[in-house]
């Protein structure tokens, strides 16, 4: 089974420095991608994005791990085992976390990982699907009856998330996977909330029904650069070949 896919990561037109990182990698097994949105002052959100980047990647690698989601899990810990070591031998970088995606596409089998507020969405026959549920808490205000979706878009704490890479030894990581056909119409869109706090799920929808990755990133570009781009913004786009 053939994919083809875009990424893109940018400043924005708001921000001094890009805190975001993303990584894709394919070989014989699969396609790994990692989309990281870093937290923490003083270039530290940059740090931590990288850093977690390349030790997931690194870490995946070497795995002899058989099982997709223990692999998965373990590359995300052991990142967060390294943000927390740097963090607490430079003050500079006290403090610093990241939020992360982690997507492993292997033919018709997608596994994942993910803590924060990015988010991994999944099209599949003109539907659009959101994956991951936001560790923010805004949704915790959501999940416990206080806020409706309406009110949460606009909300002023829509920025705080209760969970991070970085943030305690004791990392959560919500894990999944799903199957699907092998006639299915298929696209994996993974972002920053740079990119879905400017856009709805029915604006993303529509982008995502082209069957081209690069010309969906370029239209998505331009989108969220017209609303002009308050955050950095990434993402990768996965389409299955027809």
């Amino acid at each position: 089974m053939k994919y083809s896919y875009s990424s893109l990561s940018k400043i924005g037109l708001k921000r001094k420095t890009n805190e975001d990182s993303i990584g894709v990698y394919q070989d014989e097994n699969g396609l790994l991608v990692i989309v990281c949105d870093g937290l923490g002052g003083n270039n530290a959100g940059d740090v931590a994005s990288k850093l977690t980047v390349e030790v997931i990647h690194e870490n995946f690698l070497n795995s002899s791990e058989n099982d997709y989601l223990e692999k998965i899990k373990n590359a995300i810990l052991e990142a967060n085992r390294v943000v927390l070591e740097k963090a607490e031998s430079n003050f500079e970088f006290k403090g610093m976390a990241t939020t992360v995606e982690v997507l492993f596409l292997k033919e018709n089998e997608v596994y994942w990982g993910h803590v924060g507020d990015s988010r991994m969405y999944f099209y599949r026959n003109g539907k659009l699907k959101q994956l991951t549920k936001d560790h923010s808490l805004v949704q915790k205000l959501i999940d416990e009856g206080f806020l409706t979706l309406k009110e949460a878009e606009n909300h002023p704490n829509k920025n705080i998330i209760i969970r991070a890479l970085g943030d305690s030894a004791n990392l959560e990581v919500d894990l999944s996977k799903l199957r699907f056909n092998n006639n299915d119409d298929v696209t994996f869109f993974v972002c920053t909330d740079g990119v879905t706090s400017v856009l709805n799920d029915n604006e993303l929808e529509q982008f995502l029904k082209q069957p081209e990755p690069v010309k969906i990133s370029s239209g998505l570009s331009e989108l969220i650069e017209q609303r002009g781009a308050p955050d950095n913004y990434s993402f990768v786009i996965i389409c299955k070949n027809k």
